[in-house]
């Protein structure tokens, strides 16, 4: 046999005694959780449970969108980066929306004179 030249076993894959296995390291796993995290989060928004405006929405979207950034990037493959890329981006979006949204409603809850008139009233 010459340096480099290729050995093919014809046995059918039947008779082979070959071990299946599956080698899960830190980034795989790391990559698991986070599509696990993204896809409760669109669970939970189709069961109606969290709306899309919700915090707990953005964080689960943003939390496994970097956990799957962190798993291609060093096992890279440029289609699954950039789609997280752009996930992440857009879950900052949200997380910032909620932010201003919180922000306003609390100064909003300082001031009585904007609160609907039943409020006012129970005062």
């Amino acid at each position: 046999m010459a340096p480099g030249e290729l050995i093919v076993d014809r046995t059918p894959l039947e008779s082979q005694k070959v071990a299946m296995t599956m080698n899960l390291d830190l980034l795989d796993l790391a990559g698991f959780i986070g599509v696990l995290l993204i896809v409760i989060a669109y669970l939970l928004l189709q069961l109606g449970k969290h709306p899309s405006s919700s915090l707990s929405f953005s964080r689960l979207n943003a939390a496994g969108s970097l956990l799957i950034i962190v798993s291609v990037v060093f096992k890279f493959n440029m289609s699954a980066f950039l789609i997280e890329v752009f996930w992440f981006l857009i879950s900052l979006i949200g997380l910032s929306r909620w932010v201003r949204a919180s922000k306003g409603s609390t100064m909003l809850a300082d001031k009585p004179e904007v609160w609907p008139q039943s409020f006012r009233a129970a005062l």
